[in-house]
């Protein structure tokens, strides 16, 4: 750590660009002999650039532009058929001129985010996974079973080096793998290493047996059922009665299939068996199988001082959260799942549950459809190893508000009452709920709504200090936060917004919340936890931040896989979480410290090229960082991040 670049007073007149001006409000504040111009910053990227090799012409325009739109819609725009349109549109018959109308739908033309090419030449999992039997499907199988021809087809290597064969010994992924050099005898064997080392087990994963049961709908969940009834006559949820818990167990299985046979029923590879006693049991019953937990039995959630990483939609997934967990984190939670898709049983929305064993404290975060949440808490409490269950009413999108989830809940009382009393009542891990201070700005909710939440049985609430309708365009109510943290006593209150240093972090406990949860200030600088734990600012330098994305990079490899469709799966999350990192501005650059979350940085040069390259806010500048670590892209490729599109941040 560079501690003299920190208290180093700023040189006037050193290597700062005479046309740089002062910061504006808003803008981090920058020492002079770094500032620049924007056309200054991006001649020094591109005359690095052209000294080294890469793909800029697959990345990126070669006039400069970036890739914002896509190909079709920029087509249209050179040719002039918006503007000539627009123009023909603007006058009248009379030769008045008309008002313009407002163009719709101009984000149609972008691209898919989830390619195609991936089911072209894909060679049968049989062969992949060096299977002794055949194809099921035999001659019907859609799958290549021809090696040789598929190797012909197969893009060249991306490295050297595989780390799955190079950290466990073995590569399940054998000769689809992007890295296959490193582990292929010279017939086309998969090399096995001396010494192999057992991968970790990925708990919570959705076994093949349940998935086939929920797509059939042959699960059914007499204890969520019973207590929305219980609800719906104005009745508190009351503990199962020992008599109907047989009938209710037995029940549970599917139709015509003996209990014992449910449980013994093979499981997909990879998976986990649940570790806990509500499912089906074979033999006597126990005390666990007839007697249920009461709410005041629960295990307690005791994380009271410890920082809590935030559910981050999109970007919090494993392989994230295993560098912040690398870094301090001490509880982490599961991006939010829709629980309509996980009582679907969708593989794409099972896999925001997946748990390392690295999270010691995990929990996960449900919400987006208010009629099946309480039989979602059922179905998670019998098939999934978390320590808390979080239900999102701090949601702000569109897509989920009006379909009366995330903040809509808020003024649902009722709705939101019938939630909280179920979901607690089916579950035996405790429940805790986030929420925002209310859906419109200075029309503050959640002091009325944290004494209810807390007779309804919730253990632990997240305040986020902005209303629905502020989004991120205003600092976070800390003064607020801290009124509610009397309203909701003894019920513990975390606080959430606006934390990117230890001061910040120390603010916020002084206002007498039980911890924080850190969002945004994680994706911009994830090594926060430390800063925090240790009280002090860190001045990291370029190259330990690209070691940083380097083990995000081989976490993703491990979560993802090292064929072609896990190594572009890990490049699309990589580049989401680059268009938040270049908002980070180096400790030993800064005239003022501490950097405010809600300040931009202005044009800069680093103290070195990739400090610099870091610092770009062009997709074409990640994409090339992103070539460091995982090789070339693919042709063709076009990046777009999701919060640039539709999503918020």
């Amino acid at each position: 750590m560079a501690e003299g670049a920190v208290e180093a007073p700023a040189e006037s007149g050193g290597g700062g660009d005479p046309g740089a001006i002062e910061p504006e409000r808003g803008v981090a504040s920058i020492k002079l002999q770094y500032l620049t111009t924007k056309e200054h910053f991006h001649e020094f990227l591109e005359a690095k650039g052209r000294e080294k090799p890469s793909q800029e012409t697959e990345a990126g325009d070669p006039a400069g532009n970036d890739l914002d739109e896509p190909e079709a819609k920029r087509i249209r725009l050179e040719d002039g058929q918006t503007e000539d349109r627009q123009t023909e549109e603007a006058v009248e018959p009379g030769g008045q001129p008309q008002a313009q109308k407002r163009a719709r739908g101009q984000n149609k033309c972008r691209p898919h985010v989830k390619p195609t090419h991936y089911d072209k030449n894909r060679l049968c999992p049989s062969l992949v996974q060096e299977s002794a039997a055949k194809c099921f499907y035999g001659d019907r199988c859609r799958f290549l079973h021809d090696v040789g021809r598929y190797l012909e087809t197969k893009p060249a290597d991306l490295g050297p080096h595989c780390v799955l064969f190079e950290t466990f010994g073995r590569c399940p992924y054998g000769v689809t793998c992007r890295f296959a050099g490193a582990h292929l005898g010279p017939e086309g064997q998969n090399l096995v290493k001396e010494g192999l080392v057992q991968a970790p087990p990925i708990r919570n994963g959705l076994d093949k047996v349940l998935q086939q049961q929920l797509r059939k709908r042959k699960i059914h969940f007499k204890r969520a059922e019973q207590a929305l009834r219980q609800l719906s006559k104005g009745q508190l949820p009351g503990p199962t009665p020992k008599a109907t818990v047989p009938e209710v167990l037995e029940a549970e299985g599917a139709p015509g299939q003996d209990s014992c046979d449910a449980q013994q029923a093979p499981q997909g590879p990879g998976t986990v068996p649940p570790p806990r006693g509500p499912l089906r049991t074979c033999g006597p019953l126990t005390d666990e199988d007839v007697v249920r937990l009461q709410p005041r039995e629960k295990k307690r959630l005791d994380i009271s001082g410890k920082l809590y990483l935030a559910p981050l939609t999109t970007c919090g997934n494993l392989p994230f959260r295993r560098v912040c967990k690398r870094f301090g984190a001490d509880v982490t939670c599961g991006e939010m799942a829709v629980c309509i898709s996980l009582l679907q049983g969708q593989t794409s929305e099972w896999a925001l549950l997946k748990r390392h064993p690295c999270e010691d404290v995990f929990g996960v975060q449900v919400g987006a459809a208010p009629s099946a949440m309480t039989k979602c808490a059922e179905l998670l409490n019998r098939t999934i190893e978390v320590d808390f269950v979080d239900i999102n009413v701090g949601c702000p999108i569109d897509l989920v508000y009006k379909k009366g989830g995330g903040c809509a809940l808020m003024n649902r009382s009722a709705k939101f009452q019938q939630i909280v009393r179920g979901m607690n009542q089916v579950l035996d891990v405790p429940l805790t709920v986030k929420l925002r201070t209310g859906i419109h700005e200075r029309m503050n909710l959640a002091h009325r709504l944290l004494p209810e939440l807390r007779d309804w049985g919730a253990a632990l609430v997240t305040l986020h200090g902005r209303s629905r309708e502020q989004r991120y365009t205003k600092l976070a109510d800390w003064r607020y936060i801290e009124q509610c943290v009397t309203a909701a006593s003894p019920m513990p209150l975390f606080g959430n917004g606006d934390i990117l240093s230890y001061e910040d972090a120390n603010r916020a406990m002084q206002t007498g919340v039980a911890g924080i949860m850190i969002a945004r200030g994680a994706l911009l600088k994830p090594w926060l936890f430390t800063e925090i734990k240790e009280q002090r600012h860190w001045d990291i330098s370029s190259s330990e931040r690209l070691d940083i994305l380097r083990d995000f990079a081989h976490y993703g490899l491990e979560h993802w896989g090292s064929d072609t469709q896990g190594v572009e799966k890990t490049r699309r999350f990589l580049l989401e979480w680059l268009s938040f990192l270049c908002r980070y501005v180096p400790v030993g650059l800064l005239e003022r410290l501490p950097q405010r979350i809600n300040e931009r940085p202005p044009y800069y040069l680093g103290r070195d090229y990739l400090e610099t390259l870091m610092a770009s806010q062009k997709a074409a500048d990640w994409i090339r960082i992103s070539e460091m670590l995982l090789g070339p892209v693919p042709p063709n490729f076009v990046f777009l991040p999701k919060h640039k599109a539709n999503a918020y941040k």
